[in-house]
């Protein structure tokens, strides 16, 4: 049996399990992606509802043998705490930011170099002013671990506004050769929301 005790990870996607239970898929520092199970942790009053939430630093402990374990306690890492929360219109970049990792990396596959460019990103959503230049360097970072890398792409120019729109692009090629034609959600639901507010515009 495995059994692991209070180390880093982040929340990046949850569902139901059971009639009180959920599947958490983490990304964890030292052990990569891997999906936990627990029961009693679904409504208000459950013990763990307001520690396992998304684009926290965590410290999580499993047991069990598989490729899924059993979530034994989570709490906050109160040594890297996050500086306040994410502002709302920001929040559909933070999801796009986790549905890469879950979409581009493999299960127990640890990737400690991509887990703080993440760390790093989602602290940086929380009050940096260029929101584009966050978002462009960590598919930069993201491509540079996965070995798509675009050569003599620097982090420096990510804070150039021109560079930036023109970097968009190649960027956005060397993701979808990663995916290989699948679609990401939160691209779809942007879009859509995109959409939706230039229908209700008023006519000028």
């Amino acid at each position: 049996m495995q059994r692991v005790e209070h180390t880093p990870a982040f929340l990046l996607h949850q569902r139901p399990w059971g009639d009180s239970g959920r599947i958490f898929e983490l990304f964890s520092r030292k052990h990569g992606r891997l999906s936990v199970f627990a029961r009693g942790v679904r409504g208000a009053n459950a013990k763990l509802a307001g520690v396992l939430q998304p684009f926290l630093p965590l410290l999580v402990s499993w047991a069990g043998r598989g490729e899924s374990p059993r979530l034994t306690g989570a709490e906050i890492d109160t040594a890297v705490v996050a500086r306040g929360s994410i502002p709302q219109a920001r929040l559909m970049s933070a999801w796009y930011l986790s549905e890469l990792v879950m979409s581009l990396t493999a299960r127990h596959d640890p990737q400690p170099d991509l887990y703080d460019h993440y760390h790093a990103a989602i602290d940086d959503l929380r009050a940096a002013p260029n929101l584009a230049g966050t978002l462009r360097l960590f598919e930069k970072r993201l491509l540079d671990v996965l070995g798509y890398g675009i050569t003599e792409l620097r982090d420096a120019r990510f804070d150039d506004p021109q560079e930036l729109e023109r970097l968009k692009p190649q960027l956005r090629q060397a993701l979808a050769r990663c995916l290989e034609g699948r679609a990401l959600r939160t691209r779809v639901v942007a879009q859509s929301l995109r959409d939706l507010g230039r229908a209700h515009r008023p006519a000028e």
